[in-house]
């Protein structure tokens, strides 16, 4: 539609079929350059959305409370896990 348009406004305006010929194909060269960066945006905001919702789920996970006492072994992967939790919910205050 946007195509047809600019050919009858070209014609009507230049009143020449090389004028139309070559606005037209200028025309649809913008189109698809438009349409292929939008997919790329779109890509990319999808990307960001995903790490976003990687990182609250794993700063869910940091919040949870288990209901049992850890053993020693647990313990101490335990403690390097909170540690890094501590420093993802520091960031998470830090970020808008």
């Amino acid at each position: 539609m946007v195509l047809c348009s600019t050919a009858l406004t070209v014609y009507f305006a230049f009143h020449s079929i090389g004028t139309v010929v070559v606005t037209t194909l200028a025309c649809s060269l913008l189109l698809q350059l438009a349409y292929f960066a939008s997919v790329l945006f779109l890509i990319w905001r999808s990307g960001c959305i995903s790490r976003a919702g990687q990182r609250a789920e794993h700063l869910g996970s940091c919040w949870e409370v288990g209901p049992e006492p850890p053993d020693l072994d647990e313990a101490t992967n335990e403690s390097a896990d909170l540690l890094q939790c501590d420093q993802m919910r520091a960031i998470s205050l830090l970020l808008p």
